[in-house]
Formats: C-alpha cells, sequence, structure tokens
C-alpha cells in the first residue's frame, strides 16, 4: 500500500522488522476524571477484540512480542489474543512514539513486535514511520496496521503491509 525509503550506512544483509499497532476495541465512555484507564471494552468492544485476534492468530509469525497499555481497555484487547502480553506504562494514553518504538526495539528487534495501544500515540507513531507530513493517522478502534521494516543493499524502507479493522470480518 504504501512505502517509504531512505539510504542509511553500509548493506546489512536482507534484515527486517515487523511492528504490529493494534487500537484498542471499543470501550465504554469515560466517566470520571482518573477513571479513564478503568474503563472496559463494551459488549460489542469484546467481539472486535475477539475477531481481529482470530485474524492476527493465522497471520503471527513465532516468537512475537506482545506489550500492551495497562489501560483495562487495551489489556482486554491484548488478552483476546491469548498470548502472554506485557503490559508497559510508556504506553498510556500520553506516551510518545519515541517511547513506543524505544519499548518495540524499532528498527532492530529480533522478533516481530505487536503494541496494543490508544490514539493519537499508534498513529502518531505510523505517521513518523511512513514519512506522512501529517503528524497522525486515524486509526479506528480496535484496527490493526501492520508495518514492516527492511534493510537491503543499504537501502532502509518501512512498509505499510495491512490494514484491517474489525468491522470487515
Amino acid at each position: 500500500l504504501c512505502a517509504v525509503a531512505c539510504v542509511h550506512g553500509p548493506p546489512s544483509g536482507h534484515l527486517k522488522m515487523d511492528l504490529i499497532l493494534w487500537r484498542h476495541a471499543e470501550a465504554e465512555s469515560e466517566g470520571d476524571e482518573g477513571e479513564d484507564i478503568a474503563r472496559p471494552l463494551t459488549h460489542r468492544g469484546e467481539k472486535q477484540a475477539a475477531r481481529m485476534a482470530v485474524w492476527l492468530e493465522r497471520q503471527l509469525p513465532d516468537g512475537l512480542r506482545v506489550l500492551a497499555s495497562p489501560a483495562r481497555r487495551a489489556e482486554q484487547t491484548a488478552r483476546a489474543l491469548g498470548r502472554k502480553v506485557k503490559l508497559r506504562a510508556e504506553l498510556l494514553p500520553g506516551g510518545s512514539p519515541d517511547e513506543l518504538l524505544t519499548l518495540a526495539q524499532w528498527p532492530d528487534a529480533r522478533s516481530a513486535v505487536l503494541v496494543v495501544g490508544h490514539q493519537p500515540l499508534l498513529g502518531q507513531t505510523a505517521a513518523r514511520l511512513l514519512g506522512l507530513q501529517a503528524p497522525d493517522c486515524a486509526i479506528r478502534k480496535g484496527a490493526v496496521w501492520w508495518l514492516r521494516h527492511r534493510r537491503r543493499q543499504g537501502v532502509e524502507e518501512t512498509i505499510l503491509l495491512a490494514v484491517r479493522s474489525p468491522d470487515f470480518f
């Protein structure tokens, strides 16, 4: 769908890293101040997370690391996948793309990383990696954006491999 390429340093073989950004599914409306991180998924959100988890499970590579915001709605979304999840405060609302990319070890991790989190953080990260002029991309609730970084013959590229919405299952 989209690729951004730039030249960096000497050739380093055929290396790649996948970063999968999964926005939490639909959650209950905000309540009182301070309750944002405790908001659970709605019944519809639980279904969205389950549908996306089924699709992801068929696609995900071995050795995948799953990182999620400790906000209840993000944790519930991640747990729908049925894999070990590491909760990281850096992924809470208000986090930065730099923190997310450091946690994921982008672009040098030896395995794929799935990050379950929030807007605008995920959209800001996607926009940066794709070299977009807009400060962020709108990522729908429950949707997945799958990015790949690869190095071939001294050229580094970030490619958007897939965008999936739970509304199209």
